[in-house]
């Protein structure tokens, strides 16, 4: 619009960005609804559910998140750039840690990565709200976002850097003083590390 292009073709790019986003959007809501339907309630809470109460509790967590992204979408935290920092802070200080210890460390046990998670998503998503006005405790107040308010100076956006620390800081401390991880995972990570017939060319 702002080059004076025809409609068509303002068209075409805008239904490009909508096909883009659309796509990212499905395989989102796919991700959440297996993971709530599947590693949740088939894993944890109801190992014996039918794959058609699996499917209908995958549909009920999709419409669920539909609505909570709807909801943010319509009052969003901030512009587009400061949602997508939180969002890959909050990745940063969760998921990150978990997938380089899994890979690269042999002795980082299961409740060591899951408290590890836990530890850093909660530090960073206290630290967000707090500035964000999102978090409330009884006989306490908000404190502005300004840069004199920060810890260390660090925005809320880039929080997730610390959130990252306390998590590989929990995770190799409660797998040092907690039971070892079963040998065969043991070395599945040596496996992922070292794959099998690596180096076989040098030696021809």
């Amino acid at each position: 619009e702002i080059a004076h292009l025809p409609n068509w073709v303002v068209a075409l790019v805008a239904a490009g960005g909508i096909a883009a986003a659309l796509s990212t959007a499905a395989g989102l809501l796919l991700a959440i609804s297996s993971a709530i339907s599947h590693d949740i309630f088939k894993g944890l809470l109801m190992p014996d559910m039918t794959d058609k109460k699996e499917l209908l509790t995958g549909r009920i967590a999709m419409a669920g998140a539909i609505l909570l992204a709807g909801y943010w979408g319509l009052h969003p935290p901030g512009f587009a750039a400061q949602v997508v920092a939180l969002a890959f802070g909050l990745a940063a200080s969760s998921i990150f840690p978990a997938l380089m210890m899994g890979i690269f460390s042999k002795k980082v046990n299961r409740t060591g990565a899951t408290l590890g998670m836990l530890a850093g998503l909660g530090s960073t998503l206290i630290y967000i709200f707090w500035f964000k006005g999102w978090f409330f405790i009884p006989g306490t107040e908000m404190l502005a976002n300004k840069p004199e308010n920060w810890f260390m100076g660090i925005s809320p956006e880039a929080f997730g850097a610390v959130g990252a620390i306390i998590n590989f800081i929990v995770g190799f401390s409660v797998s040092a003083v907690t039971k070892p991880p079963p040998e065969h995972i043991q070395h599945l990570v040596e496996d992922i590390r070292i794959p099998a017939g690596a180096g076989s060319a040098l030696d021809h």
